[in-house]
């Protein structure tokens, strides 16, 4: 049988969650990345390549070539190293036709790391390096806005200006009706964890979306972004302590983001108390035919 997207995401997001649950913040996805990920884009399936690997009916890896000869990928702790995630790698290495071969790993990932350079992987000096910040929902400032601006989730009436919003903030973006239409159907995806600040003509100045992992009652902010016309105003910060405030009333007890490192953002998520735990960092292998 022929399974969905919906029903593969969800597999994958069942190994993140248990990953999760075993490692806490050293993992290097959230169950909101893969479906963010996985749905952000219409009619994207054609460029993707994936595959999971079960035992006794659980997922205990998957592989993601979402963009040309780079890997995404999770492996449970008592497989990484070993002769699976040598599978992992030689799957992900046959299905690239050029010389260049990219994954990444999180710093605090010592066995990945390892591993990977045995496989000839070397950290690319170039590349970008995120910074993985992490936070504890205890006392969270009340958010501050200017007048005439208000703190709010979005409502169904708001997806064509939400949708324009974030094309805005991240243009030239492929996020459309129909990808976010669908997003909203996909678990964890929730509405009231979809927070927006409302300007005074009534338009969206800025957002942030907050998934919840409930299981490991864990949060996630990814994506936020704000209007050009609106920023150094301080809409970002107010809604992502909002989103944190949501968050740890439906049950979140920590909360992740992350950021390019050194960049705007990255100092944003510090100023709201999210500290830097891990950072990601981009490997390379090149190999003659």
């Amino acid at each position: 049988m022929i399974e969905s997207p919906t029903e593969q995401t969800r597999r994958m997001q069942a190994l993140v969650s248990e990953l999760w649950r075993l490692e806490g913040p050293h993992v290097e996805n959230h169950v909101g990345d893969v479906a963010w990920m996985r749905f952000q884009h219409a009619g994207r399936e054609g460029e993707w390549r994936i595959r999971i690997w079960e035992e006794d009916g659980e997922p205990i890896a998957w592989a993601w070539i979402r963009r040309p000869g780079t890997l995404g990928h999770e492996i449970h702790p008592r497989h990484r190293g070993g002769a699976l995630h040598d599978d992992v790698l030689d799957w992900f290495e046959a299905n690239v036709a050029g010389d260049e071969l990219r994954v990444s790993s999180l710093t605090t990932d010592t066995e990945r790391l390892g591993f990977l350079r045995g496989r000839g992987y070397e950290i690319e000096a170039a590349a970008r390096v995120f910074s993985y910040h992490l936070r504890k929902l205890l006392e969270i400032p009340e958010p501050s806005l200017p007048s005439g601006y208000r703190l709010r989730a979005v409502e169904p009436a708001d997806l064509e200006a939400r949708v324009e919003l974030h094309r805005v903030v991240w243009a030239p973006s492929r996020v459309t009706m129909e990808s976010y239409t669908k997003l909203q159907t996909v678990w964890p995806y929730r509405a009231d964890l979809d927070c927006v600040v409302e300007a005074p003509d009534g338009s969206l100045a800025a957002y942030c979306l907050a998934w919840l992992d409930d299981a490991n009652r864990v949060g996630e902010l990814e994506p936020v972004g704000t209007h050009p016309d609106q920023r150094r105003r301080g809409l970002a910060a107010a809604v992502c302590r909002f989103a944190l405030r949501r968050l740890q009333e439906e049950g979140a007890t920590q909360a992740i983001v992350y950021s390019i490192a050194g960049s705007e953002a990255t100092a944003l998520y510090e100023s709201i108390g999210l500290r830097q735990h891990a950072r990601s960092l981009q490997l390379l292998k090149r190999r003659t035919f």
